[in-house]
């Protein structure tokens, strides 16, 4: 009913609209930032933006198109220094990170008193100040986030994860970077009411780190970011309702607690497969077979030989300790549901070690 309760607010169903509309486009955005490692463009980019909402302020115009306009001019600006000056691209961050700061508290200093009440709202996110308009404009810019990098994924994925490969083949490498750069300023103003301008680079970050943990490829990635993004957005937003806290906080705290969680089960997952199979020394002289003289033992797809007290199995060029993990058909391990890529059965997340000298 708690849900019920919470929707019969018109300020929390749009703050829960916008959520939405950030946790898809966030993710979206942020998987190829983090490919091209500039997961921290987002925070230049908010401090850029942030000197857009000052203009706002001061000039009495909508905070969301200033926002917008200067946010995309400093992507834009950036991105070709980047690419043609002989500034690196962490230092033309860094011009992003500081300028845009400045040039916010200086144009803040200038606004009328009493104007910059509401900039903490801009900053760390704020559901009571979602209005009717800033919905209409987040959907209009979160539709077109999402329209074009739906378009350009193929595109945008070959830049990011090899720009040299993509030059080659004549894709146009820098109107691609441009594109990006645009979408990472749209995302960053469409979010700056729900998460804050200085939190937003963790929506778009956090989601595909904690996917990455867990997934193999591009596209699972992508589809789990999304999900992770949508989840702790809405979840965020709602949880700060009740607990009075500012939703761009909160939303974070869950992004980072979703991490946590998935990189703990990666850690321990690896831990069990390789005690699993460790690998097994010792056996130069002696292969296991038919006529070797250990016990065989069925285990799923394969036998293992009773020797030593252990049981062995060979895997390709090694062997494996296979000790107490049976269940009823004579297997649980989770590597072993199948026959793997080579055929011989062992089809692991993480591959063994060969031995020493192999």
């Amino acid at each position: 009913m708690a849900g019920v309760e919470l929707l019969q607010y018109e300020f929390m169903q749009r703050a829960l609209l916008a959520a939405l509309l950030v946790g898809l486009a966030a993710p979206v955005v942020g998987i190829f930032l983090v490919q091209r490692r500039l997961a921290l463009i987002g925070d230049g980019m908010g401090h850029v933006a942030l000197a857009g909402v000052a203009a706002g302020v001061l000039t009495r115009t909508a905070p969301v198109w200033t926002a917008l306009a200067l946010s995309v001019l400093a992507a834009v600006a950036i991105e070709l220094v980047r690419a043609r000056g002989r500034t690196s691209g962490d230092v033309a961050l860094a011009v992003m990170f500081y300028g845009g700061i400045a040039l916010g508290v200086v144009l803040i200093s200038k606004a009328p008193e009493g104007a910059t009440v509401n900039l903490d709202a801009y900053l760390f996110g704020a559901i009571t100040t979602t209005s009717p308009q800033d919905v209409a404009a987040f959907v209009v810019l979160a539709v077109v986030v999402l329209a074009v990098a739906a378009v350009l994924t193929p595109r945008l994925f070959a830049v990011a994860n090899d720009p040299e490969f993509a030059r080659a083949v004549g894709l146009p490498v820098l109107r691609l970077n441009l594109v990006l750069a645009v979408l990472t300023a749209v995302t960053v103003v469409v979010s700056m009411r729900v998460v804050g301008l200085l939190l937003i680079s963790a929506l778009m970050v956090l989601p595909n780190a904690a996917a990455q943990q867990v997934c193999r490829s591009f596209r699972s990635s992508l589809a789990t970011a999304v999900v992770i993004g949508v989840a702790v957005s809405l979840g965020g937003t709602g949880l700060s309702f009740y607990t009075a806290t500012p939703s761009g906080g909160t939303i974070v705290v869950l992004a980072v607690a979703v991490f946590v969680v998935a990189a703990g089960w990666t850690a321990s997952r690896r831990r069990v497969l390789g005690r699993r199979h460790a690998p097994v020394e010792g056996h130069d002289a002696h292969e296991h077979g038919v006529r070797c003289g250990h016990p065989a033992v069925p285990h799923g797809d394969h036998v293992d030989y009773v020797h030593a007290g252990h049981r062995h199995a060979q895997h390709g060029q090694h062997y494996d300790d296979h000790d107490d993990h049976h269940d009823d058909t004579g297997h649980d391990d989770p590597g072993h549901d199948g026959p793997g890529p080579d055929g011989s059965g062992h089809d692991d997340a993480l591959p063994a070690a060969p031995r020493p000298g192999r």
